[in-house]
């Protein structure tokens, strides 16, 4: 996916950024920027991808993105192609929007701590979420002073929680360029609307304008995965989220999500989330929510302990 530079909006009246996204999609490729974000979801039918990791979207989704960590989240339009299939909200402000040291105070070393860790992505669970959440509508709900008192009680709240999880892998190194950003939005389309078909290198390069060898680096040092494995954490994305909210038969969805052999399907399912597909539509249902995809597991899930929020 292309891996771009965002400016971010800055008025003269806020040090911050709000924005409440509503309409048919997120409106962004796939981007970086110096600002840390937090996004809440509150209804999407569709995947995020921050660093390395993909994982489906699903109302109350909540994630802090560290300073310039590639990211985006993607509205699935074969499922719902409505001006209200989206409606998020979001934040986003620099490291140092306080000053260069304020983090460094005693009160505060802990949200500094906070935003280091926030450079994998931080995946928010459990009470905190719903705590953040709560925040987060009500710095919306206000201006001024009020607000960044807000964002201050949210950051502080994240600070001291133990339900965060990192998001990006530790070996995810990308490489950070402005240009390029047609070429790759024209493979990231090409796959989004193929999944369901063999999505072959050589088509994918072709494309871009590359030779295959070429179009390999070039895909891996920009999302930090190869082709192959990019798909295939798509296809799974997509897979459990038909298997939650439907009743489609699994060997019906081995071929909806493109990976032709029940085998084969069965076999990447498993090694991405250790679970077989018919044991994941049952825990997913019993629980009463999403199970997460791989770097960010919910082990007290897969233990069958059902976890707050």
């Amino acid at each position: 996916m292309p891996i771009v530079f965002e400016k971010i909006p800055q008025e003269t009246a806020q040090s911050f950024h709000c924005e409440r996204v509503h309409g048919p999609d997120f409106g962004t490729p796939w981007h970086f920027h110096p600002e840390l974000e937090l996004t809440l979801v509150r209804r999407s039918q569709g995947h995020r991808m921050v660093g390395d990791r993909i994982a489906p979207l699903t109302p109350g989704d909540l994630v802090l993105v560290g300073s310039n960590l590639p990211h985006v989240w993607h509205q699935d339009k074969t499922r719902d192609v409505s001006p209200q299939a989206v409606d998020a909200l979001v934040i986003q402000f620099a490291p140092d929007f306080l000053g260069a040291e304020f983090w460094q105070r005693p009160e505060l070393r802990g949200v500094g701590d906070l935003l280091t860790r926030a450079a994998r992505g931080l995946h928010v669970k459990g009470a905190t979420r719903g705590a953040v959440v709560r925040l987060m509508e009500h710095v919306f709900a206000t201006t001024g002073v009020e607000r960044l008192i807000g964002l201050l009680q949210i950051l502080a709240c994240l600070a001291a929680s133990r339900e965060l999880a990192a998001v990006a892998s530790v070996r995810f190194r990308p490489v950070l360029e402005r240009a390029d950003q047609e070429r790759m939005e024209r493979v990231c389309r090409y796959i989004d609307t193929r999944l369901a078909e063999p999505v072959m290198r050589d088509a994918c390069a072709a494309e871009a304008h590359l030779s295959a060898g070429a179009f390999s680096r070039f895909f891996r040092t920009r999302t930090g995965m190869t082709l192959p494995a990019y798909v295939s954490e798509l296809r799974i994305g997509r897979a459990c989220h038909l298997l939650e909210h439907t009743d489609e038969r699994i060997t019906d969805i081995v071929f909806l999500c493109g990976f032709g052999h029940v085998a084969n399907f069965n076999l990447c399912f498993r090694r991405q989330l250790g679970l077989t597909p018919r044991e994941y539509r049952q825990r997913v249902r019993l629980l009463g929510g999403s199970l997460d995809l791989p770097g960010d597991l919910n082990r007290e899930r897969l233990a069958g302990r059902r976890v707050a929020g």
